[in-house]
């Protein structure tokens, strides 16, 4: 038996470890036509649901999960991952100013006591869904608020403060 990757995925908010995703979606991608959505996903959920637990409560927001890495891995267009709370994304591939405005947000999370989902990305075909250049970037809520820079912890304080705000009319 190979060894399979864990990999995390956002599932009802929450990072889930999957065993073995990576190597589900590229076998679903060559044994399918690219059916419709319902198909792929029930073909994803039961060949995962193989060797991961899986609470019947959550199957559906799964499959949903799964499908959405399924698209992103085959570079398709996606919607958002549905969110609860705050998610802040770094995106790059791991040089240093990443690692400064990584440590820039936690530094403020930490300051402004507020709980968040702090991501730091890596993944090339995960970038590449945000369609983004520049590096680090620095997405919040699942919008890019920063691109080719670090910004400063005044304006990263900002877009945290008003991202976290109820209050705050989405855009």
């Amino acid at each position: 038996m190979s060894k399979k990757e864990l990999k995390q995925v956002m599932i009802n908010g929450r990072l889930v470890g999957i065993l073995g995703i990576d190597d589900v979606i590229n076998k679903t991608a060559h044994s399918l036509k690219l059916g419709n959505d319902t198909e792929i996903a029930n073909n994803l959920f039961n060949e995962i649901a193989k060797t991961n637990y899986i609470p019947a409560a959550v199957a559906d927001a799964y499959s949903k999960a799964l499908l959405r890495e399924f698209k992103i891995a085959q570079c398709l267009p996606v919607e958002p991952a549905s969110a609860y709370g705050l998610n802040i994304s770094v995106l790059g591939m791991g040089c240093a100013r990443c690692s400064q405005l990584l440590s820039d947000v936690r530094d403020i999370l930490s300051e402004l006591k507020i709980a968040a989902d702090l991501r730091h990305i890596t993944d090339f075909k995960e970038i590449a869904h945000y369609q983004v250049m520049g590096s680090p970037t620095l997405v919040i809520n699942n919008k890019v608020v920063s691109s080719g820079e670090v910004p400063p912890k005044s304006k990263i304080r900002q877009w945290i403060i008003e991202a976290s705000d109820p209050q705050t009319e989405k855009n």
